[in-house]
């Protein structure tokens, strides 16, 4: 805006340097994001499985959740992994349990179904993340991963 604002409209905080790569970052992340969502269904579909499918079922292969606690934990709507927990039910690769510490809201895991159609997933995620990551220094994915880690609770002690 060249430090011009329309009548009427508040100031523009300018951004900083930080700001500005900061921004490139989540530019980047959107892009990511979007050939690895990519990638996933392609990955997926000969399993029988979509990439939203895969993401759900993947938050409970090590312990059952509550369906809000997989939206925390994936920064999804609930409403969306409700919708998508009861497909999975649906077809047979998930099931809800009684959950001890709360009584309305069952505790969601995989089926026997679910883990193998995971497990069926292994192969082509291996070899994909083999191939990518092979063009990416070893070091610079750790920092990457330790970066994200930290923009990570620096955005959830934002609370947008």
């Amino acid at each position: 805006m060249n430090g011009v604002e329309p009548p009427g409209e508040p100031a523009v905080e300018p951004r900083t340097e930080a700001g500005d790569v900061l921004t490139e970052v989540i530019m980047r992340t959107f892009r990511l994001y979007g050939g690895f969502l990519e990638a996933a269904e392609v990955m997926t579909k000969p399993v029988g499985l979509t990439a939203a499918w895969w993401q759900v079922l993947g938050a409970v292969l090590r312990q059952p959740l509550p369906v809000s606690g997989i939206a925390r934990e994936m920064s999804l709507a609930r409403q969306s992994v409700q919708r998508i927990a009861d497909l999975l039910v649906e077809k047979g690769l998930a099931e809800y349990l009684p959950n001890p510490a709360h009584k309305r809201a069952k505790l969601f895991r995989p089926t026997t179904a679910g883990y193998t159609a995971i497990s069926r997933l292994a192969q082509a995620q291996h070899s994909f993340t083999n191939r990518i990551s092979s063009q990416v220094d070893l070091d610079d994915l750790r920092t990457t991963l330790r970066v994200m880690d930290t923009l990570v609770t620096a955005l959830d002690a934002e609370k947008l």
